[in-house]
């Protein structure tokens, strides 16, 4: 069974009429106080969700919450499986909301992005999730702050290219419920993976120009960006599996990028070089087109040339992280058994 704690008393600013939100989290502890407190000062009545956190989770967001769901342990944990158990528990409370706010725990809130996000909904009720521009808390901080921040940036509109949502979002119940919610077998990309889904329901994931988040990225080290860029080709692989075999070929151009760049050419070389003379080696010139493609792509989208070259250089990184992604998930796959892989 979930642990449920009661519910604290209510939020003393107004209470939005129509939005709730669900917060998740895993040993955020540091963070979680503000992204809570930023809910609140929003109006929004609010869940938090907590993935088997070993810190002082729980008794922050206890002071903060509306209510508190804590996982069971019985199954693997999954942002996904958060999101779904809050939205539950929220749906139980409050009957009469027909939006939702996902946030994770390393992230703030900016309140103007609730009222944008309703606009959004009732100028098209075609739109079933609304997102908008997030922020890197500090940008400048480090080389992967930077790197996420540039991670962060998309134009607004309608979005097609479902790898361009992200957790943090407003979105229908109703839609998502009649969608299944979120994939809890999905522990990496499984917002991008609703979004295709939605997409396939003939609904439409739309992003507007409008501050929604600031981030904490919280990455340090370089094993902390590997291990992330990991996850990430694992959920390439899991999402194409899924759905790049549909009408939107979700994943089809990036799962066979990286099974070429990550996988296939980097083996393909080094299995050469001793039947080659090393003349295979050669080939490693592929990643230098590569890489100026990379960086032509983050110059074409606004970034600086400092910023592009950082781009362009962990792009290439990347690839090979991804590689080893991929290959985990297909082990996963063969043995039925997903687990999250946590950078932080």
């Amino acid at each position: 069974m979930n642990g449920v704690l009661p519910i604290q008393p209510a939020i003393q600013m107004p209470i939005h009429p129509r939005m709730v939100a669900v917060v998740i989290g895993r040993n955020e502890a540091a963070l979680l106080a503000d992204a809570l407190a930023s809910v609140r000062d929003a109006g929004l009545r609010c869940v938090y969700a907590d993935s088997g956190s070993t810190d002082a989770s729980v008794t922050v967001a206890q002071g903060l919450a509306d209510a508190v769901v804590q996982l069971s342990p019985d199954k693997p944990f999954s942002a996904a499986r958060g999101r779904n158990e809050g939205l539950e528990r929220a749906r139980t409370l409050w009957p009469d909301a027909d939006i939702v706010l996902f946030l994770d725990g390393d992230c703030m809130l900016i309140p103007g992005f609730v009222a944008a996000a309703v606009a959004a909904f009732d100028a098209d009720p075609r739109r079933s999730i609304i997102v908008g521009h997030l922020q890197e808390r500090t940008r400048d901080h480090s080389i992967y702050t930077r790197l996420a921040a540039l991670e962060w940036h998309s134009v607004a509109g309608d979005i097609t290219n479902y790898g361009d949502l992200g957790g943090i979002m407003a979105a229908r119940i109703a839609d998502i419920v009649a969608v299944g919610g979120f994939n809890p077998a999905v522990i990496a990309g499984e917002d991008s993976e609703l979004g295709v889904r939605i997409g396939l329901s003939g609904k439409i994931v739309h992003k507007v120009d409008a501050a929604m988040a600031i981030h904490d990225a919280g990455i340090t080290r370089f094993v902390q960006w590997w291990t992330r860029a990991r996850r990430a080709g694992h959920a390439v692989g899991q999402r194409y599996m899924l759905h790049g075999k549909s009408s939107l070929r979700d994943c089809a151009r990036e799962y066979k990028s990286t099974l070429f760049w990550g996988v296939g050419l980097p083996l393909f070389i080094l299995l050469a070089a001793p039947l080659t003379h090393g003349l295979s080696l050669l080939l490693l010139g592929g990643y230098a087109v590569l890489g100026w493609r990379i960086f032509r792509h983050y110059r074409r989208a606004g970034a600086t040339s400092a910023d592009a070259l950082l781009g362009a250089r962990f792009g290439l990184f990347s690839k090979f992280a991804n590689g080893v992604g991929l290959v985990q998930f297909l082990l996963n796959r063969a043995r039925g058994r997903y687990q999250i892989i946590e950078y932080k």
